[in-house]
């Protein structure tokens, strides 16, 4: 059996064989109708954040909507690209991470197609993230985040639980988690997982790599936003209503004053 180990920054993280496996093991892949009511009322130009292989981008973009996006890992990018080929799309695209990235233009809309945010293990990280977003929107422009905070209980139940799919090839690709640990507050969880091709002939190929993600409670990434010089922060569910302030996933709507 053939087992790589990467060097795990954050960068690199969706590379070789995970970013191959992504959309076929994601839990829930974004759909394009789900924006569509943001970008409407905030205006394009938008920026996505984490991109990643181009969902729902490139289904934006066939729909006439001005969006370019933005990921921090380059093979993600690539996979975009090749979707984008495939479609008769030609994607502006960067390679940045969210915290530094420093783009030509400003945006009406700037968003995340999942909660890719907290991915970002720190709180000055997070700052300088959302400033970044900030000095990148238009005046009036509209940031959206979505957010959420993980039950490490419910994830340790399922341990060595797969997520699993054949191809059309007849390759068994599949992820499982093996081990969860967190910080002493709770709020910074390390994920190892395993991700695995079994060819129908020849050898597997496996990788082992951990996942770091952060959470905050509505008030404390009010806080950051404020910070951050947002104004008219709210909390939604994905969906679009109230946000309950004790829900565990929720999206966050700022605006640049």
């Amino acid at each position: 059996m053939q087992k790589q180990r990467v060097q795990e920054l954050a960068s690199q993280f969706y590379s070789g064989l995970v970013a191959e496996l992504y959309d076929f093991l994601a839990a829930e892949l974004p759909r394009a109708d789900d924006y569509i009511p943001f970008l409407d009322r905030s205006g394009t130009p938008a920026l996505e954040l984490a991109c990643g292989s181009g969902l729902p981008m490139l289904d934006l973009l066939e729909r006439g909507y001005e969006v370019e996006g933005l990921d921090a890992s380059s093979d993600m990018l690539d996979r975009c690209r090749g979707r984008a080929a495939a479609r008769g799309l030609n994607p502006t695209l960067y390679l940045a991470e969210m915290q530094s990235f420093q783009l030509p233009r400003r945006y009406r809309s700037i968003f995340l197609a999942g909660a890719s945010f907290t991915l970002l293990t720190t709180d000055e990280d997070a700052s300088k993230a959302l400033a970044r977003i900030y000095g990148h929107l238009e005046t009036g422009g509209y940031a959206r985040i979505p957010l959420e905070i993980e039950d490490s209980q419910a994830i340790r139940k399922d341990l060595g639980c797969y997520r699993e799919i054949t191809n059309r090839s007849g390759d068994r690709l599949r992820m499982s988690t093996l081990a969860l640990d967190a910080s002493e507050d709770g709020r910074n969880l390390s994920h190892r997982h395993r991700y695995e091709r079994i060819p129908a002939a020849g050898e597997p190929v496996v990788v082992e790599r951990t996942w770091e993600r952060r959470w905050w409670t509505q008030k404390q990434f009010r806080e950051l936003l404020f910070a951050a010089q947002f104004d008219e922060v709210a909390f939604v569910t994905p969906a679009g209503g109230v946000a309950e302030p004790d829900t565990s996933v929720f999206v966050a709507l700022a605006r640049r004053i």
